[in-house]
């Protein structure tokens, strides 16, 4: 019984927050209208997908929540990006910053391997993975309410923290790659087009705040940046969940 309860409320909660993350998406589709959630939807058998949708932009989802992404585009979106301003522009590439807010609404969640593939297949690609749920996007214009685009993620809760240790654990002695993040921005075209040598690009994170140490996308510490013989490097300061476990676990 307990377990069923946990399961009803787990999904839930993760309804509500695949919500956030298609409020957070819907703002930065390349649409010609602005868009607007519908209700979630968790059965894949019920989806619905846009009367119009032309094509998929599939990503994986790594870090506190991981699981598959996929964004279900119109005709009219696709073609919007075909006639671009600046000339035919990537799906996968227009698409990442919605992706990544809608990443960003589930916690400290990365979007890699961005792919164009058919809608249909993109969403029979998500089941029986993980918990799933999908959210419409409705866009308004002078005809009424179309439907747009579609929001379907299926993601897997974290494991047991002992397992988690455990994982790592078999990891001790693989070599992967670092990487240390000091900050983001956002940028339109029309911004990253009119950028000149010697201008200052402004970042999220205050000047003074840490740096944080990325593991395959994952946080695993932060710190200060400094400068080692010529080379940047970086003074840990804080190390973060299971990397502080594991380092326990052997000391």
């Amino acid at each position: 019984m307990t377990a069923s309860l946990d399961t009803v409320q787990a999904s839930e909660t993760i309804s509500a927050v695949v919500v956030a993350a298609a409020h957070a998406a819907a703002s930065l589709v390349p649409s010609p209208v602005d868009l607007v959630p519908g209700e979630a939807v968790t059965d894949p058998d019920l989806v619905a997908l846009p009367p119009t949708a032309a094509a998929a932009v599939s990503a994986r989802l790594s870090g506190e929540v991981t699981g598959d992404v996929v964004l279900v585009l119109s005709a009219e979106i696709v073609e919007a990006l075909d006639n671009s301003p600046v000339g035919p522009m990537d799906v996968p590439t227009a698409l990442r910053p919605a992706l990544e807010a809608a990443a960003s609404a589930l916690g400290r969640v990365r979007v890699d391997s961005e792919r164009t593939e058919d809608p249909v297949t993109a969403l029979d690609g998500l089941r029986d993975k993980g918990m799933f749920v999908a959210v419409p996007l409705y866009g308004t214009t002078d005809e009424g309410t179309e439907h747009t685009a579609t929001l379907a993620l299926q993601v897997t809760l974290p494991q047991p923290q002992r397992t988690q240790r455990g994982s790592l654990e078999l990891l001790r002695h693989v070599a992967m790659e670092v990487t240390v993040e000091i900050g983001r921005t956002r940028m339109t075209v029309g911004e990253l087009l009119s950028l000149h040598p010697g201008e200052v690009v402004e970042l999220d994170r205050a000047a003074s705040a840490p740096a944080d140490l990325l593991v395959n996308g994952t946080l695993i510490a932060r710190g200060e940046v400094v400068v080692v013989d010529e080379d940047f490097g970086l003074r840990i300061s804080e190390i973060v969940s299971d990397a502080a476990e594991l380092g326990g676990m052997h000391s």
